[in-house]
C-alpha cells in the first residue's frame, strides 16, 4: 500500500504539470525510514488474527498438521532472532550513516536514510516480529484449532520466506552501505533525477523570468518570506490557479534551494490576492532537499571532492570520479530560458536555474581545492571541455569560464613549469 502511495506521489512530480504541495508532503513522508517500518508492522497484527476466519479453505485433510504447540514454538524462535536481527541492522544503519557523515558528506545522510532497500528490510524485520508476538498470544489463548493452525501455519512460512529473501538482500546491500562509491553514486542519481525534471519541466512548467526577457511590473505588490529556511518545494500549479482565477500575472523571483529570511520577496503579483493562498504554495524548511533543486545535488558531488582533496584525506582519485559524475549530471542540462521550450502555466514566471550557477557550484571549490594538484586539473579541465561540446551554447560559455578560472587558480600553485605547460594547453 504505501508503495503505491509513493509511486503515485512520484508519477505526480514527475507529470506533465508539477506536483502540489500534497503530493509533495506524502512523497516526503513515505520516504521515512519509520512510515514503511510502520505500516507494515501494522499489517503483521491483523494477518496473524485473520486466520480463523479463513479456516475454511483449508481441506479436511490438511486441518492437523500443525499443532498449536508446534507452531507456537516456531513463532517464539522467529520473533526472538527477528529482534536480534532488528536492533542489529539499526546499528548498521547508523554505523554507516556516521562512515558516510565522515568519509563522503554530512549531507549524505538523507540520502542513505531515504534508501529504499534499507528501509523494506527494516520493515520486513519489525513486521515479522509483530506477526510473531501476535501469533503467540493469538495461540496462547486456546482459540485457534485445527484448519485455523493450518492457515497459520501457512503464513508463518510465507513469513520465514519474506524473511530469507530480506536477509539476502541485507547481505548483499550491507557490502556497499555507506561507501564512499555508493554514497556518491547514489548522490549522482538523486542530482541527475532532479536535473532530469527540470530538464522535462523547464522553469517548473512556467515563463522564464530572466534579466533582458520580461520586467517585473513596477506597481506589482509582493508576498515576503515570514521565517528564515530554505525553500523546499513551490506548488506552480496551486500559483497558475490563483492567477487564471483573478485574471494576474504571478513572477516567482526565487529557486527552491535558496536560503530567504524574513521580509524577502518570494512572489511579485499583478492583482489582490490572499496572501494566505500564495503562502500554503510555498514550502520552507531548515535544510534543503534534492526534489526541484538539482543545485543542490551539484553542491553534495562538490562537496565530496573538496573534502577529498583536503590535506587529512588526500584522496585525489575520488575528487576524480566526482568530476566524471558531474561530467554525466551536467552534460543533461538545456537551457531553461529557450524560448522553444514549452510553457505549460502561462500565467507564471520563475527564475530559472542558470548554466552558469551550475558550473559554478560544480567546479570552482575543486578547482581552488586542487589548484595543486596537477592530475585533478587535468580531468577538471577534459571534462570542462566535454561540457563546452555539450549542445548547449549557455553550457560552453560557462565551461569555457570556468576553464578560464581554474586555470588563473592552478598556475600559481603547480610547482613544476611542464605541469602548467600541459595544464595551459587543455584550457585552450
Amino acid at each position: 500500500g504505501l508503495a503505491l502511495v509513493e509511486n503515485a506521489c512520484e508519477i505526480a512530480a514527475m507529470d506533465s504539470t508539477i506536483a502540489s504541495k500534497t503530493y509533495y508532503r506524502l512523497w516526503r513522508i513515505a520516504r521515512r525510514l519509520w512510515v514503511r517500518a510502520a505500516l507494515i508492522s501494522t499489517l503483521a497484527a491483523p494477518a496473524a488474527l485473520s486466520a480463523s476466519s479463513m479456516a475454511w479453505l483449508v481441506p479436511e485433510s490438511l486441518s492437523n498438521v500443525a499443532s498449536a504447540d508446534t507452531l507456537s514454538s516456531l513463532l517464539e524462535v522467529l520473533a526472538s532472532s527477528m529482534l536480534a536481527v532488528t536492533i542489529f541492522s539499526l546499528s548498521v544503519i547508523i554505523s554507516a550513516r556516521q562512515s558516510a557523515s565522515s568519509q563522503v558528506t554530512p549531507r549524505s545522510h538523507q540520502i542513505l536514510m531515504e534508501d529504499r532497500t534499507t528501509q523494506n528490510v527494516l520493515a520486513t524485520f519489525l513486521g515479522s516480529f509483530i506477526y510473531s508476538l501476535a501469533g503467540i498470544i493469538v495461540l496462547g489463548t486456546g482459540l485457534y484449532e485445527g484448519a485455523a493452525v493450518t492457515v497459520m501455519l501457512g503464513f508463518t512460512l510465507v513469513v520465514i520466506a519474506l524473511v530469507v529473501i530480506a536477509i539476502l538482500r541485507w547481505i548483499d546491500h550491507l557490502a556497499e552501505l555507506g561507501s564512499v562509491s555508493a554514497t556518491t553514486g547514489k548522490i549522482e542519481r538523486a542530482a541527475a533525477v532532479a536535473l532530469d525534471a527540470r530538464q522535462k519541466l523547464p522553469c517548473l512548467g512556467a515563463r522564464p523570468l530572466t534579466c533582458g526577457q520580461l520586467e517585473v511590473p513596477e506597481r506589482a505588490e509582493n508576498l515576503r518570506a515570514w521565517e528564515t529556511g530554505y525553500v523546499q518545494h513551490i506548488d506552480l500549479k496551486a500559483l497558475s490557479k490563483l492567477a487564471v482565477s483573478c485574471d494576474c500575472n504571478i513572477y516567482v523571483v526565487v529557486q527552491p534551494g535558496e536560503l530567504v529570511s524574513p521580509g524577502e520577496i518570494l512572489v511579485y503579483f499583478t492583482a489582490d490576492l490572499d496572501e494566505e493562498s500564495l503562502k500554503r504554495a510555498f514550502t520552507l524548511a531548515d535544510r534543503r532537499v534534492f526534489e526541484q533543486d538539482p543545485r543542490f545535488g551539484v553542491i553534495v558531488l562538490s562537496e565530496i571532492a573538496q573534502r577529498a582533496l583536503s590535506p587529512g584525506v588526500n584522496d585525489p582519485g575520488t575528487a576524480i570520479d566526482v568530476l566524471t559524475r558531474l561530467a554525466r549530471v551536467l552534460g543533461r542540462y538545456r537551457d531553461e530560458a529557450d524560448p522553444a521550450r514549452k510553457v505549460r502555466l502561462p500565467r507564471v514566471w520563475m527564475s530559472a536555474v542558470t548554466a552558469d550557477e551550475l558550473v559554478r557550484d560544480a567546479f570552482d571549490p575543486i578547482a581552488r581545492d586542487g589548484a595543486g594538484s596537477v592530475e585533478v586539473q587535468i580531468r577538471l579541465q577534459k571534462t570542462l571541455g566535454l561540457l563546452s561540446d555539450s549542445g548547449d551554447n549557455t553550457m560552453t560559455k560557462a565551461a569555457r569560464a570556468a576553464s578560464a578560472r581554474a586555470l588563473e587558480m592552478a598556475l600559481p600553485a603547480l610547482q613544476l613549469e611542464e605541469h602548467r605547460e600541459r595544464i595551459t594547453a587543455l584550457a585552450a
